[in-house]
């Protein structure tokens, strides 16, 4: 249970996870469906067809034209929510108290638990160069338990192919979901945003959560330094003042490409550091989607 913050669950258990676009459920709940029935919010009219329950004709229609019509309302339908956990060895990376991995493992749990809070399912799956640890998504507190027994397990190993990673889950995962994406995006962006539209075109609603290590922003080096290559990358003795200025500014165009792509695909782009406070950063991301439903 390591990875459930209490601070973080105060904040963010007045909030709710919607989803933006219809997906697809088994249950009744909050979420727009593709599909109709007759509850909750009007949809549209259809001409009476013989079989029809009497009881949805629309009478004021029925006078206006003397012609049969029942009303139709869009029903709604309880959220699938795929967290996708990045476990690449960068992800192993800190500067201070949490690794990346770590701050990662935290904004999943806490999402995890919002999502079955409010009566939805959740699954899991950990990556790197491929889909490992994998977890289909189950309702109901029960669930909570193997869900961050998932978590805890997950070791930073292997390289990074998240290009292919996000064209699997997008073959795999067939009825229209939320897909909640954490990972430091340590890849290059075409191919990230190649897999990230794949899942757009299936329809699902993306969430992409970027974690970066303090340290990685702001690259405070002074002194020659041993920088230790993760995911094959050798070892560099490098003195960081000369090269601060590139690095930065190389840092930029990356994180700028992949804000701008997801803007343009319309998923949600939200970046966490290492040094901020999570329970306010998380809670206010959540309140900003709640308000521009």
């Amino acid at each position: 249970m390591k990875h459930l913050d209490p601070a973080i669950l105060n904040k963010i258990t007045r909030l709710e996870l919607r989803a933006r676009t219809i997906v697809e459920g088994f249950l009744a709940g909050m979420h727009k469906s593709p599909y109709h029935g007759f509850s909750v919010e009007f949809a549209e009219h259809r001409e009476y067809a013989p079989g029809d329950d009497l009881r949805h004709l629309d009478w004021k229609v029925y006078g206006r034209s003397d012609r049969l019509y029942l009303k139709e309302y869009e029903l709604e339908t309880n959220l699938r929510a795929h967290i996708l956990l990045d476990a690449s060895e960068s992800m192993d990376y800190r500067s201070g108290k949490l690794s990346k991995l770590e701050l990662a493992s935290l904004l999943a749990a806490s999402m995890t638990y919002l999502v079955l809070r409010q009566q939805d399912a959740v699954g899991l799956a950990c990556f790197s160069r491929d889909v490992g640890y994998r977890l289909t998504p189950h309702s109901g507190m029960g669930a909570l338990r193997p869900l961050l027994a998932g978590l805890a397990s997950a070791r930073a190993a292997q390289t990074t192919n998240l290009g292919l990673v996000l064209d699997r889950v997008a073959e795999r995962v067939r009825n229209k979901s939320l897909i909640l994406l954490v990972s430091d995006l340590l890849d290059k962006p075409e191919a990230i945003l190649k897999g990230l539209q794949h899942l757009r075109h299936r329809r699902h609603d993306v969430i992409v959560f970027h974690v970066l290590d303090d340290y990685e922003v702001r690259f405070p080096f002074e002194r020659m330094t041993l920088f230790d290559g993760m995911e094959e990358a050798p070892k560099v003795i490098v003195d960081p003042r000369p090269i601060r200025k590139a690095y930065l500014a190389e840092l930029g165009a990356f994180l700028a490409a992949i804000r701008k792509g997801c803007l343009q695909l319309g998923i949600d782009y939200v970046r966490f550091t290492t040094d901020q406070d999570l329970d306010v950063a998380l809670s206010e991301y959540l309140a900003r989607r709640l308000a521009t439903r």
